[in-house]
């Protein structure tokens, strides 16, 4: 008989997306999920950039899976591909969000590679009764324009002025200018919320523009929520992703979502929603039913179970 799965995951450390998945993973997963790396028998490299922080000996002497969010392929060069090849040494199996990165990796290495979507966590994200006029006073957003929304970070740590072109900032401020310069047939002004952090490119293009908008910077989740609750559009323009998270926050928030050809899209939007050029797709709720925990860990526990 199996031994049953004892899972560490690494996590980011940063307060972000990662350390949520960790935490998320945890709390709903706890008759596996460990909070000691000695007692693991497996090593989650979730935050796989920081995997050199997991002493060599664990690694060697254990089940590890590294996940791999994406892969920049312009920025993949040599250091990153000896980098590849010396973590490869170590794991044991590699995990994906979606079939683009599954392709990257699969031509990277001979250790399985498995997919396994995002999980969605309904019991965080969800709708409330309030109305959106009152999200936005409370916010202090205006009541009457069209606002469209964008809760990432899109500039390098070491510059925060230059784009970080695989999140597409310059994309969305491409986008939104063409949205204002179309104007809307009904007549609202449009505006822009911004959440997360590094938005130093987006709030200068904007602000050249002279587009309204607001910035929360890194916005704890009950108001992360609100910000939700309070757009018209969530466009997602990145020329590389994982996920985004954002596509499932907005399918359970009910956010109609445009977005480019990454990640997860086509697995939760109809094609009339993707397009390389987001101006021209037809704003749909991404659909995440079937990734909302429990059921979304399920895949998850049985591919660590089968790993021992």
């Amino acid at each position: 008989m199996n031994k049953r799965a004892k899972v560490w995951a690494l996590p980011a450390e940063e307060d972000w997306i990662c350390d949520r998945l960790v935490s998320e993973f945890v709390t709903g997963n706890p008759d596996i999920a460990v909070g000691r790396l000695e007692d693991a028998n497996i090593i989650w490299l979730l935050s796989d950039w920081r995997w050199r922080h997991v002493p060599w000996d664990q690694l060697s002497g254990k089940t590890v899976v590294t996940t791999v969010h994406h892969i920049v392929p312009e920025k993949f060069g040599p250091a990153d591909r000896r980098d590849f090849e010396f973590r490869d040494k170590v794991t044991d199996a590699y995990h994906v969000y979606n079939q683009r990165t599954y392709d990257t990796v699969r031509g990277l290495t001979m250790k399985p590679v498995r997919l396994i979507p995002y999980w969605a966590n309904g019991d965080l994200f969800h709708p409330s009764q309030r109305s959106k006029s009152d999200v936005r006073s409370e916010l202090g957003l205006p009541a009457d324009d069209f606002i469209i929304g964008s809760f990432q970070r899109d500039t390098e740590g070491r510059d925060l002025r230059s784009p970080k072109l695989e999140k597409g900032p310059d994309l969305f401020c491409d986008a939104v200018e063409a949205w204002v310069a179309q104007g809307r047939s009904d007549g609202r002004r449009i505006s822009v919320a911004l959440g997360g952090w590094r938005r130093q490119y987006v709030i200068g293009r904007l602000q050249a523009a002279g587009i309204p908008f607001c910035y929360l910077e890194r916005p704890p989740i009950p108001t992360l929520i609100k910000m939700y609750e309070a757009i018209d559009l969530y466009p997602v323009t990145a020329r590389h992703e994982g996920g985004p998270q954002a596509l499932l926050e907005c399918g359970m928030m009910g956010v109609p979502v445009v977005s480019r050809p990454v990640g997860i899209a086509e697995q939760v939007l109809p094609t009339c929603a993707i397009h390389e050029d987001v101006t021209q797709a037809y704003p749909m709720v991404p659909r995440v039913d079937r990734f909302l925990i429990p059921s979304g860990f399920e895949a998850y526990r049985s591919f660590f179970q089968e790993l021992l």
